[in-house]
């Protein structure tokens, strides 16, 4: 994103870390995609130098939000929209549902309150992730599928706000639809990844051998049907049917997803993001998740992670 809309002539900084950073101010910021290679040379820099922003873009993985917190205190002020571009249920989720859900805070993402406090849903403009791509090396990523950024407004309204981003991408060659019902939209791939990105981390299978598998392929139907359950109590209605989120799924080819890239280099998972937080709130409209929930137990042992236990318990005594 930051690539395509520096190319664009949109004004862009990156707020990145480490070797990522260092190759980048080093060299620019290297895009692969099938028109070739490009090289582009957005501003780089602490959050703090560079001030508060009219958007500010998190495209971090869900459990990294909240360690960020001090390095994105500067990049926002009053009138900042803060764009949610995180897989997963966001942390903002709750906010403006009818009761008895209204402003409920979801545990497995924000467990103690500090990133709805930080990035007050007020400011948020919902966005859903489209495009496949990966790290390839230090300031190098390889885009290898979709363009499509949809956004929209925790409210369902039409927004200035959300209509300029919207051109502002459109402008950079991507496709930036504005919906009225965000959260739909939030579960369409999240009906997906909540499946395919845990069973991607436990067997190390890309998303083509999942599908082309009966037997994963049945596992993942069985979890969204249980997703589905939980999220149409929710008031969420789904566009399509699950054979055709599979297909879906299985266009993308023999793509590693991110959980699996980041159990492979070692790093965190956002499993709590996306599937910790539908069982959670399976228990808010009292769903069964069985399958569910012992893919959730397996995956949180493979990563090394303790998971979310103490969620339920703080859930019961709210």
């Amino acid at each position: 994103m930051a690539a395509r809309l520096e190319r664009a002539g949109v004004n862009t900084a990156i707020v990145a870390r480490g070797a990522h950073r260092a190759a980048i101010e080093a060299r620019g910021l290297v895009l692969r995609d099938a028109t070739g290679e490009h090289v582009t040379h957005p501003r780089v820099g602490d959050a703090s130098a560079l001030g508060v922003q009219d958007y500010v873009l998190i495209t971090l993985k869900a459990q990294g939000i909240e360690p960020a917190l001090p390095q994105l205190a500067p990049l926002i002020g009053p009138n900042t929209v803060i764009v949610a571009a995180v897989n997963g249920v966001p942390w903002w989720y709750g906010y403006g549902l009818p009761a008895p859900f209204a402003d409920r805070r979801v545990h497995a993402v924000d467990p103690t309150g500090a990133v709805w406090a930080a990035l007050p849903p007020a400011q948020v403009l919902g966005c859903v992730v489209y495009p496949a791509a990966e790290i390839a090396e230090p300031g190098v990523i390889t885009h290898s599928y979709g363009d499509r950024f949809v956004l929209g407004e925790p409210d369902g309204t039409r927004s200035d706000r959300a209509e300029i981003l919207a051109k502002l991408l459109v402008t950079a060659g991507l496709k930036a639809p504005v919906r009225p019902r965000i959260r739909d939209d939030i579960w369409v791939k999240l009906w997906g990844n909540m499946a395919f990105n845990p069973i991607s981390a436990l067997t190390g299978a890309t998303l083509d051998r999942i599908v082309a598998d009966g037997g994963t392929r049945g596992v993942a139907a069985a979890m969204m049907a249980e997703g589905q359950a939980v999220a149409e109590r929710l008031g969420v209605r789904f566009a399509i049917g699950i054979d055709q989120r599979i297909a879906g799924a299985a266009d993308v080819g023999a793509h590693k997803t991110s959980m699996l890239q980041d159990l492979e280099r070692g790093r965190p998972i956002e499993i709590e993001a996306l599937l910790g937080a539908v069982v959670e709130m399976a228990g808010w409209v009292d769903v069964p998740m069985p399958i569910s929930s012992a893919v959730l137990a397996l995956v949180r042992q493979r990563a090394g992670s303790p998971g979310a236990d103490g969620h339920a318990e703080r859930e019961k005594s709210r």
